[in-house]
């Protein structure tokens, strides 16, 4: 079933969000100082070796070379006006240190491109935090595409404009999302294509039956797996979202071949890492980290428990999914915040999203993808917890993959509670003005933290901190920022105006 026509009004006001939280990414890439992303070290580190033509070696057996150690000196040590190019550093601080990057237990491709991307702006010539900027600027333009996206989905699936431009506007609610999106990192890609998988599968399960759709999904199944195994779960849930799409029109075996067909695409363009992997070392996903936290036995009198585990394991998940930037997760938007959000998230879709109604097969078959990360990322931290005793890998970023599909299932459950269409209009005028207040105040907690000694407001001595040591000047960053707040304040009216006419569901 198709969704209502594109009016230009609402053209504009899509165009405006995407500009908005393109921008919203480029703000972040320059407000977090370097290396202050989970990994970025390594994530550049990893970057750089494919890029000097040192390929991609074994797992475990790259390490952080002497010059990202030396830039990391350089920045503790002096103003940004005094550090090197990239081929300074690399001339004066040869070889590698004995910190391990661990990147290596992912496929290469992100790091292609990162390569690539540096190669193409001449980073040896680069200031070393300039080249780093240059692949957070690549990474942002990148994860930009998701406000387009979730606009799409939502749309496609409620058929409600107005819906669809909230979806959009959610994503500015998870400040953890923008500190990610716009760092180094081989997160950017995996979330773009997660993105466009859900918005290929909500087209499949809402009627559009077309084999370039199918093969589209296919394409893009691929390019995901080829990126990180946080991609993997993607692979049965494009399987159960073929096999579902066209029941009633298609018989099950037509949609079984069709099922087969998108992912013997996917397996050709993504599967080759993967079966190297099972080849050659009969492991799915190779350990980048055994070096660093080998297996250990719990200390006598102790052992596992599942109360601590799910004490470590939510909160830690929680608070990183929101918005705990900074390399080791150290700055929060607050625990009570965090809580709340998650609470009444997680209420509301339980409560109203898998309701009946005609968009309850589409909704349960969306559920899916997230659910499968969510296990994905849980099996990992029990294994980790009972050979390490370590309970990790609970990172909410594993979860963004999946970002489209929670936002698409959300609006489902949000405009079910109100009873009339004045009803959702406030609600979701409501909603698009709080999601950005929420992504504005994360935003503030990590500029007072990394630049003004952790203090509300801007201060003076916090903004000459930042002409000393940032990236880019401080007047970028506060025309970055009268933009994005243009552009927020722009689609918000948007939502808030009339023409925005809520329709009606889907009819399959």
């Amino acid at each position: 079933m198709t969704a209502p026509p594109l009016a230009r009004r609402e053209r504009v006001a899509i165009a405006v969000l995407t500009a908005a939280f393109g921008l919203w990414l480029v703000l972040w890439a320059v407000v977090v100082p370097p290396f202050q992303a989970p990994d970025e070290t390594a994530h550049f580190g990893a970057a750089v070796h494919v890029a000097t033509g040192g390929g991609w070696p074994a797992p475990g057996t790259l390490h952080v070379s002497n010059a990202l150690v030396a830039a990391q000196a350089e920045q503790a040590a002096g103003p940004s006006s005094t550090w090197s190019t990239m081929s300074e550093l690399l001339a004066a601080n040869p070889g590698d240190s004995a910190t391990v990057d661990q990147m290596t237990q992912h496929p290469p491709t992100a790091y292609v491109l990162d390569a690539a991307v540096l190669r193409i702006v001449h980073f040896g010539s680069l200031r070393w935090d300039h080249a780093l900027l240059a692949l957070r600027l690549f990474d942002a333009v990148l994860v930009a595409p998701l406000a387009l996206l979730a606009w799409a989905t939502v749309r496609r699936l409620t058929r409600s404009p107005r819906a669809a431009l909230v979806g959009g506007l959610a994503l500015f609610a998870t400040p953890q999302l923008a500190s990610i999106g716009a760092s180094v990192t081989n997160d950017a890609p995996v979330m773009l294509f997660g993105g466009v998988v859900v918005w290929l599968a909500t087209r499949l399960l809402t009627g559009d039956l077309r084999r370039r759709t199918l093969v589209a999904l296919g394409v893009a199944l691929g390019l995901l797996v080829s990126l990180k195994a946080t991609g993997l779960p993607a692979i049965p849930f494009v399987a159960l979202v073929v096999l579902v799409a066209g029941a009633g029109t298609l018989s099950l075996g037509v949609r079984a071949l069709r099922a087969l067909g998108a992912l013997a695409i996917g397996g050709a363009l993504g599967g080759w890492w993967w079966l190297r992997n099972l080849l050659v070392y009969h492991v799915l996903q190779t350990d980048g980290y055994s070096s660093m936290r080998p297996p250990r036995a719990f200390p006598p009198g102790e052992h596992p428990t599942v109360g601590h585990f799910l004490d470590v394991a939510w909160g830690t998940v929680a608070r990183t999914f929101w918005g705990s930037p900074g390399m080791r997760a150290q700055v929060s938007i607050g625990d009570l915040l965090t809580a709340v959000l998650t609470v009444v998230t997680l209420a509301v879709v339980v409560v109203w999203a898998f309701r009946r109604g005609p968009e309850r097969t589409a909704v349960v078959c969306l559920a899916v993808f997230p659910a499968l990360l969510v296990a994905l990322q849980m099996q990992n931290s029990v294994e980790s917890y009972l050979t390490t005793t370590e309970v990790a890998a609970t990172q909410g970023r594993y979860y963004f993959p999946g970002i489209v599909a929670l936002i698409a299932i959300s609006a489902v459950a949000w405009r079910r509670i109100p009873r009339s269409t004045g009803g959702r209009r406030a609600l979701a005028v409501g909603i698009a003005a709080a999601a950005p207040v929420v992504g504005l105040y994360g935003l503030s907690v990590v500029a007072s933290w990394f630049w003004n000694a952790a203090r509300f407001p801007v201060t003076a001595a916090g903004i000459a901190r930042f002409e000393v040591s940032g990236t880019v000047p401080f007047a970028a960053v506060v025309v970055l920022a009268v933009l994005v707040a243009t552009g927020l304040v722009l689609t918000v009216t948007a939502v808030a105006r009339r023409g925005f006419t809520t329709q009606r569901a889907f009819r399959p």
